[in-house]
């Protein structure tokens, strides 16, 4: 059995996810600063300095005796989620840019390698002495 999932562990697609897992959890840290810390601020800005992040519905009050809460608000927080399919489509529209340009890089290396590896188109073979004398004496025989 560990023989088999070393054998697993080791085969270059599960490296290769992981790789991409590490990778996408990176570029989802930076997609998530560009969305908090650029485009909702700018949002915010056109809509008359509205913080995404404090719209909520409030389903019922918090209640506090002094300084201490007794029961907390319950709320439905819709900004977080607005933000977070902000973030989403962020990354899906990253994501599908990437690869298609990774998917026209491909093309146009491999049609530069069918170009190169193309077969020179084929001469005819000259033609041998013999073939040469024939053609002598046809022509000589018609004058």
């Amino acid at each position: 059995m560990w023989k088999e999932f070393k054998e697993f562990a080791l085969r270059g697609n599960v490296l290769d996810l992981a790789v991409g897992v590490i990778m996408g959890g990176a570029f989802g840290k930076i997609v998530t600063s560009v969305v908090n810390d650029l485009i909702m601020p700018i949002l915010g800005y056109f809509m008359a300095g509205m913080d995404f992040k404090s719209l909520k519905y409030v389903l019922s009050e918090a209640v506090m005796e002094g300084d201490t809460v007794v029961k907390p608000e319950a709320a439905i927080m819709y900004g977080n989620f607005i933000q977070n399919v902000v973030d989403f489509l962020i990354v899906a529209l990253s994501i599908f840019v990437f690869i298609k340009l990774i998917n026209k890089s491909k093309e146009k290396f491999k049609k530069s390698e069918e170009a190169s590896t193309e077969p020179e188109p084929e001469t005819p073979p000259a033609p041998t002495t013999e073939e040469l004398l024939t053609e002598i004496r046809d022509l000589l025989k018609e004058k």
